[in-house]
């Protein structure tokens, strides 16, 4: 019994599959009648170093069509460096029908550096706006004004590698917009003329070292803020008159820490009259003892001491007096 030989045709349809795999030959074909000269062995290589083939060629002949001047090798050395291939292809393509100076070296160049070739190039043809965030700046004058510029720009391809993107376009038109308003003497003078902030802006050339060229600035809306002068007073004068209600109660605590210190010392000076007058008595019956006072002597004294608090009585009717007043008839004795 003939067994069917399946095992002979497998293995010659894997050898099949895979000389087709590393030998293109209706890719190679199709280049040769495209009039692009890639060789087979070419190709085969492509394979060896893991390049598509399909993706070279198909560019290859794209750019040849177009009327470029480039090779198969120039086209894989770019892909194994990590280009994007189809779209620097398509970068060359619109740049010279453009008529915008742009070489495959530095098409590449911008490719590699991580910026979108063919988006630049389109910036370049047809530019675009950029509109800025609200921008507030305070006149000379003390009003704020908040302003909204948007601004045309286009790539400028000799400055893509290397040179600053929007965002610094955007602080720099910022920056421009502030010193405008900030030199106004008055904010109705930006109000009145809000292309006096476009010019002073595009005179500054605030495109010097970036990825685009400013074609215009336009104002698109000035709106009035707040009265930043008269906060800023207020503000100072609120805090002049914390300042003073503080140095005004440092005083008022000094006067009080005074006025206390004096009325402990009066108190003290008081606490020592009395101190020594509890002595009198004492010094009394001991110059009775000693013979130095006698009982006239005393009674004298004593009128004295009456005839003065009677004077005081007099002349302060409604007061007291503090030392004791004896009976006319018990003090006046002859």
């Amino acid at each position: 019994m003939n067994e069917f030989p399946i095992i002979p045709i497998v293995l010659a349809g894997i050898v099949l599959l895979v000389f087709l795999y590393f030998f293109p030959i209706s890719l190679w074909i199709t280049a040769i009648f495209s009039g692009v000269r890639v060789g087979l062995f070419q190709l085969v290589l492509m394979r060896v170093r893991k390049v598509p083939p399909s993706l070279i060629v198909n560019s290859l002949i794209t750019a040849t069509k177009a009327g470029l001047n480039i090779t198969a090798n120039d086209l894989e050395t770019h892909y194994l460096a990590g280009g994007n291939v189809p779209t620097v292809i398509k970068a060359l393509i619109s740049a010279d029908k453009a008529n915008i100076p742009l070489d495959f070296k530095q098409a590449t160049a911008i490719d590699l550096a991580g910026r979108d070739v063919f988006d630049a190039v389109t910036t370049s043809v047809n530019p675009k706006v950029i509109n800025t965030p609200n921008v507030a700046a305070v006149a000379q004058d003390g009003i704020q004004l908040i302003a909204k510029a948007r601004v045309t720009v286009r790539a400028n391809i000799s400055q893509l590698v290397g040179g600053a993107g929007e965002e610094t376009i955007l602080a720099r038109v910022g920056e421009g917009i502030v010193t405008s308003i900030g030199s106004s003497i008055s904010h109705k003078e930006v109000l009145e003329n809000p292309d006096k902030i476009s010019k002073l802006v595009l005179q500054k050339g605030l495109d010097a070292g970036t990825a685009f060229q400013i074609l215009s600035i336009d104002i698109a809306d000035v709106d009035i803020g707040e009265n930043i002068g008269a906060k800023l007073q207020t503000d100072q004068a609120s805090a002049d008159l914390r300042v003073a209600e503080a140095r005004a109660e440092e005083r008022r605590a000094m006067a009080v820490a005074m006025e206390q210190e004096n009325r402990a010392k009066t108190q003290e000076a008081k606490a020592r009259v009395v101190e020594a007058e509890a002595e009198i008595p004492k010094a009394i019956a001991e110059a009775f003892r000693t013979g130095n006072l006698g009982i006239m002597d005393y009674y004298k004294m004593r009128n004295i001491q009456a005839d003065t608090d009677m004077r005081d009585s007099i002349a302060n009717p409604g007061g007291s007096s503090g030392s004791t007043k004896p009976g006319r008839d018990e003090t006046r004795m002859s």
